[in-house]
C-alpha cells in the first residue's frame, strides 16, 4: 500500500533547546590575535589564555588557546556538566589530573575528556602549549579552587 503524504517544512519560533543556525561563509582569525583573559582577570604570570570562539564567529563550536609558563599550574581546574572537551598538546610537556589520575602529555597528545571530570595541568620545565576543542555550551563550565594540590 502506497501512503500519500505532504511535507511541510517548519521554521521554529523559540524555546529550550533551540540553537542558533551556524554563520554562513568562514571567519579567519590568528590565535596569538584574540585576547589573553589570563592577563585580563590577573592570572598572567601563570600563562595565557585565548578563547577565540566569538571572535572566529562560532556558534556550535568551543576553542581556547591556552599556555602555561615554566613549572606552573592553571590557577583552576574545571569541569563540564554536560559538554566533552578534546586537548591537543601543541608545544612543551607537562602533566594533566583528570580526577584522581595524574598522567603525562607532550606534542601531539590528543586528550579526551568527558563530562563532569575535574580537570587541569600543570607545565613541565619548557612550558606547556594547547588547543581545546569542545561544543560550545554557555553556562555549562564549573571553576573548582584549590584542587590540584600535593
Amino acid at each position: 500500500m502506497t501512503e500519500n503524504f505532504e511535507r511541510i517544512a517548519l521554521e521554529p519560533l523559540g524555546g529550550a533547546g533551540l540553537r542558533d543556525a551556524p554563520r554562513p561563509g568562514h571567519t579567519v582569525l590568528n590565535l596569538a590575535e584574540a585576547e589573553d583573559m589570563a592577563a585580563k582577570f590577573g592570572y598572567g604570570a601563570t600563562g595565557e589564555a585565548r578563547f577565540p570562539t566569538d571572535d572566529l564567529d562560532a556558534v556550535h563550536t568551543g576553542l581556547s588557546l591556552q599556555q602555561l609558563r615554566p613549572g606552573m599550574r592553571q590557577a583552576f581546574a574545571h569541569r563540564h556538566h554536560g559538554a566533552e572537551e578534546v586537548y591537543v598538546v601543541l608545544r612543551g610537556a607537562g602533566r594533566m589530573k583528570l580526577g584522581d589520575e595524574i598522567i603525562d602529555v607532550a606534542p601531539m597528545d590528543a586528550v579526551r575528556v568527558g563530562p563532569e571530570q575535574t580537570r587541569a595541568f600543570e607545565a613541565g620545565p619548557d612550558g606547556l602549549q594547547f588547543l581545546v576543542f569542545g561544543p560550545r555550551m554557555r553556562g555549562d563550565a564549573e571553576l573548582v579552587r584549590d584542587w590540584w594540590t600535593d
